[in-house]
This record gives C-alpha cells, structure tokens and sequence, in this order.
C-alpha cells in the first residue's frame, strides 16, 4: 500500500475498532466476537509499529478498555489495571520468552520458571478491602478510571464481604483483589430461555451477560443472574512469587482456578496449552486462552511495562476461530454437478491454527444478501475441519475502490453457456460434456466415502482423461495395466497399482454405490437412508416421488432430485455400463449388536483412531444412529481434536453429553 492508503486504512480502523470497544464494554451489545476485534487491534498495532510517523496519543491501541459509564460514579485505581498482551500460536510464546532472556538473562527467567492459570472470559474488577471489610469495587474501565459496582459485587455470592480472620495473611490494612466475574454457561443459558419467553433481546455470550449484570443500577438485577467470581491477583500483600499470591487470596476466601499450576520451563508452558485446550470444551465457564505470568514477583516488577501491558505477563490463546481479512477477489469454481461456485480470495490470514487464502461464498444470492464487494475487509469463520466462510464485510472500513461481483454469462473452463433455472439459486454449467463436470463427477466416484480407489487422485485423472482413456467413471473398470503404462510417468508397477486399486473395489455396499453415483444433493447420510429403506438398486430405480420423499431427513427438494436422476435414461444406462463392467453391490451388513440401539451420536473435530465414516460405520453396526447437527434428541457428542463451535455451543444449550475419544472408544468395544 501506498502511504497515503496505509494513513486511511490505518484512520478507519481507529475509528471502527474504537465503535465496537464502545459497544462492547460501554453499551454491553458487541456488534462483533472478541476475535474479530482481536485481529482489526492486531492489524492496526502492525500498521503503526511499521508506520510511526502516523502514531497517534488518542489510538485504541493505546486504550486498555472501556470509559466508565456516565450512570455509575467514577473510581481511581490505585495502581494501574494493566491488560495483558497476545500470543496465538508456540512461536508467538517462544518470541515473548525469548524478549525475556534478552532483558533479564536466561538464568534468571529458568529459576523463576511460570505460573499459568486459565484466563476466564468475564469482566475484570478491582474489589478493595480496609480492616478487613469490603469497601468498593470497580470495574477495569481505561485502565486508570474504573466504574463503581459496589452495590453489584456486593451480589456476587463469591466474593466475600469480609475478609477470612482465620487466614495468616489477614491484615487491617487496604488490601486489593483482583479477577474475574464471569457467568456460567448453565446460568447464560437460563438466562437466555427466559429472555427468549419474555421475548426480550438474548445475550451474544456469557461474557456479555457478565458485564450487562454488572452495569443495572438495581443490584437485584445482578442479584438474580448466578454471577461467579475467579481471582487472578492481589495488591496490598507482599508475595514473593505469582504463585503465592494465589495463595494469598485463596485463604482469604476467594476462590482461584483450581486447574492453575506452575511450570519449570516454557516446553512446559506449550504443554499445557494443549492440555487445556483439550479440557477447554467440558468446562462449565468459558475460557479462551491461558495467562503466562513470569512467577517471581521481583522479576516480574523488573521487566516493568510497554504501553498498556506487563512485560512479564502474557496472554497464550487458542486459535481464533473467526478473524478479519482483506477479500482480494472472487474466483468461480465448476463443482461436478456444474454448478458455478463464487470462492473468495483472501489476504491470507491464520484461523483455527491454520492460514487461510480462500473461503467459500456458497452462491450469488448469499453474495447479494450480505453485501459483499471485493476489496472488502471481511469477517471470516473456520471451525475445525469445517471449509472457510465469509461471514460479513465490515462496511464501516470501505474506502470507495469495492467493486461488486458478478457471475460470468459463459463457464470458465468450458466456455458453455451459464443458466439459471427459475426457483433455484445456482448458476450451473449448460455443457454435459464440460470437461471439470466430468473429472469432478470421477474424483467423487473413487473417493474415500465411495469406492475408495487409493491412488486414484486428481492428476491421475487428469492424465486419464486428456488422453482419452476415460470419459466416465464406468471407464476405469475396462483399463488394462497396458493401457497406461506408455503414459508419462507411469512405470510398470505404478501402472499396475492402480489397475489393482481399481479392479480389487468391484465390490461395493449399497450405501456407498448411491453416494458414488453423485447424485446432486445426496450426501453419505442420505445415501445410508435410501439403502436403509430400498435395499437394493433396483427397488430405488423404481421408487415413487412420494416413497422417497417419505424418509425421514430428506425434503421435497432432495427428494425431487433422487427421483429426477433415476428417471434419466442416461443415468440408468451408466449404472448398467458399471454392473457389466463387473460391479456388485454386497448385501447389507446388519447391525453385529444392539448395544447402541436407540442412542444417537453426533461427532466434532478430528479423531485420531479413524476417520468419521468409519466411526459412522462402527455406530450402525451397534445399532446405533448418527447426525451431523446436534439436536434435543442427540445423546452424545463425541469430542475430538480441533472441535467446531457450532456443535459444542449447541450441545451445551441441549445438555448432550460430551465423550471423549477414549470414551467413545470404551463405548463401542
């Protein structure tokens, strides 16, 4: 960017990241999560960090949180309420010890070693105490002036009104507590089914309930609402490590996280990262990352501060799940039905652990509706091994220069004309013959969820296809070793191998075979359905509109599109073609137990012991079922690495139970 662009992106984040900071702690109604605030802030520091001339006094960069609300008093903070700085991944943690070494030494930082505790997702507060009793408390605010909450702290059944005479480290002196209030998960909910009935506004998250609790001026408000209380530090007693300090507070009587634990090193601290995040999902609060704190107090007041943070304290989150980027452009893709799918082009940007150049953007009308341009900066979502989506564009930061998309009147790969259909939202590819239909349609066919063709992957059928071996996936049956081994690099026993692959998956069950066929709009659930309730191909090639759209789980629209592909003569002729070729389709294994008969599973993330069909497979034959969405009639959610959000924020509101991997495993034997 040309430095007068870099003034005027650098002038609109100020101004946007400072309307969503008011909103979010001044107005308590986030127009935007924490993480999308999180990566505008980080964009912003790096912009002024590389562009000093245009620093500003008055940035947010600078601010810590919100200003106090006009309602309540004003409080001074004796010392400064700091907030802490960010680390997102090991490097980012390695880096801040590596600053650690560089101005205390080495020796040093390793004998004092870390204090890790969880960072919970509340409200900071300052609650002070003078002999004994609690005479004030506070919110953050800017870091220097807080709001007074008293009277709904006071509330809080966690935080005590007097200090324990009991505790060796009780003093008449003005001692200060400080942490988190936040709200649990079970309380939220509650207390958004209630709003839902009364037909008021429900609150984004937990964290925002926290602090609209917080913010009433009737204390019987935040008296009703189930607040907690977690300590994270104290001033007014000497302590000689972080360690002792939540010592200190906890025989005082407040309560401190039960999971915090000292480290010997930083290996240690990546450790228990992943240990955490592993724990983070069962959790009856939120979190969203762990605090590092340098656990020797002398060093810890040594290092001293940078701007608004604490040298010796760091803040080591998860991935975030949702961030900002730049959409750059927006490419079309042809999938194998040819249908045109609009996929963003993206600055790349790191999301859930991984970084991301493109995100889908489903269909024109989705484009339409949320007003997306290319130039955007966009709001972007991955969970898990979910694809990439663009959720929204940040208007506010637009800068004139956007462009608006539009679909192209000719497919990009064939040159074929471009329909849309009357009542549908896709653009599709007119050409049958367009060669990406094609190559896609067979890419289906020998995937894992299908025939299963290991080594079969897109550059081989490329190469197949270009040199007219194959028009369609009945075709790879008739191949001969010799077909293929003349072929650029095809050795002999390459050549061999996949004419092995191909001839030893003849055999097929008849869920698979209908998923393989690619029916449009038929998934391996649906696929699982009709073999469920037609039992073979035939009894399905012969099923009426109504007998198909009887099925539980499959609408009008899935259902006019199995019946529409069993109608088609070319359909029907291509499914002879590959039972002449030499394919059977096996009878259907019934369910080997019922140990599972009437449980329903749903699974999220990565399970390290096997992929998702083969657990799906493993479900069935205990007679058990499993559904993609979690719902009141789900039992289970088994857990694993790299979760989606969406399922775990919906089994909390159900209350399904989580398993674990092992426990899932414990379960099916």
């Amino acid at each position: 960017m040309a430095k007068d662009e870099v003034k005027i992106r650098i002038e609109k984040l100020r101004k946007v990241i400072d309307d969503f900071r008011y909103r979010y702690h001044v107005l308590n109604d986030p127009e935007v999560k924490d993480s999308d605030y999180d990566s505008l802030m980080r964009e912003l520091v790096e912009l002024e960090n590389k562009y000093p001339e245009f620093y500003e006094k008055s940035s947010p960069s600078q601010k810590v949180g919100g200003e106090p609300l006009k309602k309540f008093l004003n409080i001074t903070h004796f010392t400064p309420m700091l907030s802490l700085n960010d680390a997102f991944d090991e490097k980012e943690i390695n880096d801040w010890y590596e600053r650690l070494v560089r101005l205390a030494g080495e020796r040093a930082v390793n004998e004092s070693g870390f204090y890790c505790e969880i960072k919970m997702d509340g409200l900071a507060v300052s609650l002070v105490y003078e002999k004994g009793k609690f005479i004030f408390g506070a919110t953050r605010g800017n870091g220097l002036v807080g709001e007074d909450i008293t009277e709904n702290l006071k509330t809080v059944r966690a935080i005590p009104l007097v200090l324990r005479r009991e505790s060796k480290y009780y003093t008449d002196k003005r001692v200060e507590i400080r942490g988190e209030v936040f709200l649990p998960i079970a309380s939220w909910q509650t207390l958004n089914s209630r709003a839902q009935k009364e037909g008021k506004p429900e609150f984004a998250n937990p964290r925002n309930a926290a602090a609209g609790s917080l913010r009433q001026l009737d204390p019987k408000i935040a008296a009703s609402r189930n607040l907690d209380f977690m300590a994270y530090s104290l001033v007014g007693i000497e302590a000689q490590t972080h360690k002792q300090k939540h010592e200190i507070a906890k025989d005082l009587g407040f309560p401190t996280g039960k999971y915090n634990r000292s480290v010997k090193n930083i290996e240690e601290v990546d450790k228990l990262w992943y240990e955490w995040e592993k724990l983070r999902p069962s959790l009856p609060y939120q979190i969203d990352g762990m605090v590092v704190n340098v656990n020797d107090e002398k060093l810890f007041e040594k290092l001293g501060v940078v701007g608004k943070s604490p040298r010796g304290a760091v803040a080591f989150k998860w991935p975030a799940e949702e961030v900002t980027t730049v959409l750059e452009d927006i490419k079309v893709q042809v999938g194998r039905t040819g249908v045109l799918t609009p996929v963003a082009c993206l600055r790349p940007v790191v999301v859930a652990g991984s970084t991301v150049s493109r995100a889908t953007l489903h269909n024109m009308d989705e484009i339409l509706r949320k007003d997306i341009k290319i130039g955007d900066t966009v709001v972007i979502r991955k969970a898990g091994d979910v694809i990439p989506e663009v959720i929204k564009p940040i208007k506010d930061l637009r800068t004139g220069k956007e462009t608006k998309f539009e679909m192209p009147k000719t497919c990009p790969v064939c040159g074929g004309e471009v329909v849309k259909r009357e009542g549908e939202v896709a653009y599709k590819c007119a050409n049958k013959n367009c060669y990406t239909i094609l190559r896609r349609q067979i890419g289906h066919f020998v995937s894992k969820p299908a025939f299963d063709m290991e080594g079969l992957g897109p550059k081989i059928i490329d190469k197949l296809m270009t040199e007219g071996l194959v028009k369609d996936a009945a075709d790879l049956f008739e191949l001969k070793a010799g077909d293929i081994e003349p072929l650029e690099r095809f050795a002999e026993k390459s050549a061999q191998n996949i004419i092995d692959s191909i001839q030893s998956h003849k055999e097929i069950s008849l869920d698979r075979f209908v998923y393989a066929l690619g029916i449009p709009n038929v998934g391996s659930e649906t696929a699982g359905d009709l073999a469920e309730k037609f039992d073979s191909i035939e009894k399905l090639e012969k099923a009426s509109l109504d007998d198909i759209d009887s099925i539980r789980d499959v609408g009008d629209v899935v259902a006019k599109s199995i019946f529409n592909y069993f109608n088609d003569k070319k359909n029907i002729d291509f499914i002879e073609r590959l039972f002449a070729n030499g394919v059977t389709i096996s009878h259907k294994q019934s369910a080997i137990s019922d140990k599972l008969a009437g449980k329903s599973f749903v699974i999220t993330g990565t399970l390290e012991s096997m992929s998702r069909d083969e657990a799906h497979e493993k479900i069935k034959a205990l007679g058990g079922d499993f559904n993609t969405l979690v719902t009141s009639q789900t039992d289970y959610l088994v857990v694993g690495e790299n979760p989606g959000e969406n399922k775990t924020e919906a089994a909390e509101k159900f209350k399904t139970k989580h398993l674990t991997e092992k426990e899932f495993l414990d379960m099916i034997g």
